[in-house]
């Protein structure tokens, strides 16, 4: 059994990275549109025009990739401890789920980085 595929190393990473899904993304999902709200309304950006409406509808897009991954990574983390306790390799479900894990990740990170280009450069339409 290679490094990469040990139940329990696998087992431990996961639960590590849905602790910390939970503490640094979910709370960065629900503080950053309260306090993009605030900025908007201080700086007198409308919310729902120009480059303000399509970082939002993004952040929107983020989230629909986002909620699935936070899914399998709980499926996965338990796919692993299920291995690690039985002594068996990882199950197909395992990799396929990991599969979708990392391509949910390539059109989220995109709408990310477009959001920070829209922040930074605040074009207007």
């Amino acid at each position: 059994m290679t490094l990469n595929n040990d139940p329990k190393l696998i087992a431990h990473v996961a639960g590590i990275v849905v602790i910390a899904d939970t503490v640094f993304t979910a709370s960065a999902a629900i503080i950053q549109p309260i306090t993009g709200y605030l900025l908007a309304r201080e700086v007198g950006w409308p919310l729902f025009e120009g480059w303000v409406a399509l970082s939002l509808a993004l952040y929107v897009f983020v989230g629909v990739f986002w909620l699935p991954v936070v899914w399998m990574q709980i499926q996965m983390r338990n796919l692993a401890l299920t291995a690690q306790k039985a002594g068996t390799p990882l199950p197909a479900r395992y990799h396929r789920l990991y599969h979708w894990w990392f391509v949910f990740g390539f059109p989220a990170f995109g709408a990310v980085m477009a959001i920070v280009w829209l922040m930074l450069t605040k074009p207007t339409f």
